[in-house]
């Protein structure tokens, strides 16, 4: 039968690549740093909002108003967006809904507008879809009267944009 020998305790074992002091630290390091990196990269990014600022004045038509929506993020006007606008009264829900219509795009970059037919004044829930670039969906409490349209304040600080 062949004899197989083992190494004695005593001897050395054969360098490695990691043996090195620099190439051990290195890797202590990389073992330690890898998790923080990963977090950070794994992290979402905070989303930014989407400000919207609704401007109607009333037609000639009783209860028809001309509405410019005013759409940023972060500061910048949102382009080449889908807005389809819808409203209904929260204090009579489903009583009142307005059919949702395509807005077009305005004269300036962020600008959309559309015609909203409603059936009464008082206070709406104005709905706007984004879908593009963005997608997103706004819900805006308004008050429309004889005057056009102003935003809905509750607690009696400004309403956010």
């Amino acid at each position: 039968m062949p004899r197989i020998q083992m190494p004695s305790p005593s001897a050395s074992p054969e360098p490695t690549a990691n043996s090195h002091p620099i190439n051990s630290r290195l890797n202590r390091s990389i073992v330690r740093i890898l998790p923080l990196l990963l977090l950070v990269v794994s992290s979402p990014l905070p989303a930014q909002a989407t400000q919207a600022e609704l401007r109607c004045r009333l037609t000639a038509t009783d209860y028809v108003y001309d509405c410019s929506i005013k759409l940023a993020r972060g500061g910048k006007p949102l382009q080449g967006l889908g807005v389809t606008v819808g409203a209904d009264m929260p204090s009579m829900p489903m009583a009142h809904a307005l059919k949702p219509v395509q807005a077009k795009p305005g004269k300036s970059p962020g600008d959309y507008e559309a015609k909203l037919d409603l059936e009464m004044l008082g206070e709406w829930a104005v709905k706007l879809t984004l879908r593009g670039p963005v997608t997103d969906q706004l819900v805006l409490l308004y008050d429309f009267d004889e005057r056009g349209a102003r935003p809905v304040t509750r607690s009696g600080k400004p309403p956010r944009r």
